[in-house]
């Protein structure tokens, strides 16, 4: 891929205790017992924004890093919102309305849950190569719940976040590579029947926790460890050469799962951002790449290897080399 990411923004709002969380008062045991054992002591929480409003300010801020005005963006690549505000309007082209870019073209991507980020960077990748007078994609989400309960049992507690990453054809991180798997037979694993009620009656369940907790587990590791040989083989890279490891923030248990499934060890940032704002859907892993990289864990010139997995299910895995290319990264 000749892509590089140029600036990366996440908008984090103010966090609540896990604990304050008013859907806790009506678990039963055993789903009390899961959701504190996930690894996540606060939440973060924007209940006044809307997922376009999240995205918007990282968009902002996206650009106000790389030293761009709206005008200058080609495209913006939308990851769509699992529960939009409204049927039959365009998010994506809201957004480009509250940027103001103008000048651009915009529409959303999505159907793969907190992996969906990995096709709106494949799209604006392709997007630069097909036109050679377009220079600068911006790829953005904003998360927000489905549901008004955050904790999905028995995977995660949802947080807010808005994310904007401007994909250019130059910057500091250049994506060297990036492959993405997915297996229909899990499509309705997890569902909310929205036209049973109105959304305070809606409820995101799991249709079969023993197919969750084992059968996807199991396939999540094999998945896992055979995308990411098969991204350091085509790319000519040694495990040893990888200075740092990222996920996504699901859980504990899902970050080990990615840790012994490669027999590395994943960046502690992966645990700190989970415990302090919960799962951001598609915008966990490069929050946990720009906060890895804020770190010095990735030196100039060092590459590190950002992996996706989503209980729909998909696994994605990342090649990416910090090189000088101006651009930055805000987090907020």
């Amino acid at each position: 891929m000749n892509v590089a990411l140029r600036a990366t923004a996440t908008h984090l709002p103010g966090r609540v205790a896990l604990a304050d969380l008013p859907e806790l008062a009506e678990q039963d045991e055993r789903e009390r017992a899961a959701c504190q054992a996930l690894g996540i002591e606060r939440v973060a929480v924007a209940e006044d924004l809307t997922a376009v409003d999240l995205a918007a300010r990282a968009g902002r801020q996206a650009l106000a890093a790389a030293g761009l005005e709206p005008g200058q963006v080609d495209g913006v690549v939308l990851v769509e919102s699992r529960a939009p505000e409204a049927l039959s309007s365009s998010e994506a082209t809201r957004l480009q309305a509250e940027l103001g870019a103008d000048r651009a073209w915009a529409f959303s991507v999505g159907g793969l849950g907190c992996a969906s980020v990995v096709p709106a960077l494949l799209t604006a990748s392709g997007l630069l190569a097909a036109d050679p007078h377009a220079s600068h994609v911006l790829v953005a989400h904003g998360s927000k719940p489905v549901t008004t309960r955050r904790y999905r049992h028995p995977v995660t507690v949802n947080g807010d976040s808005g994310q904007a990453v401007l994909v250019s054809r130059d910057g500091p991180l250049r994506v060297r590579d990036l492959l993405l798997e997915t297996n229909g037979g899990y499509w309705d694993l997890f569902r909310v029947d929205y036209r049973a009620g109105p959304q305070e009656r809606w409820r995101e369940e799991c249709t079969d926790l023993p197919r969750y907790s084992f059968a996807l587990a199991v396939e999540s590791r094999k998945r896992v460890a055979s995308l990411t040989r098969r991204l350091l083989e085509r790319n000519g890279v040694d495990r040893d050469q990888v200075a740092c490891w990222v996920g996504q923030n699901l859980s504990l248990a899902a970050l080990r799962v990615v840790a012994e499934s490669l027999d590395v060890k994943v960046s502690q940032v992966c645990a700190e951002n989970l415990r302090e704002y919960g799962h951001l859907g598609p915008n966990d892993a490069l929050l946990n790449l720009e906060t890895a990289m804020a770190r010095g864990e990735v030196p100039e010139g060092g590459l590190a290897v950002v992996l996706n997995m989503s209980p729909v299910a998909a696994w994605s895995a990342m090649l990416v080399e910090h090189g000088t290319g101006g651009g930055g990264t805000l987090l907020l």
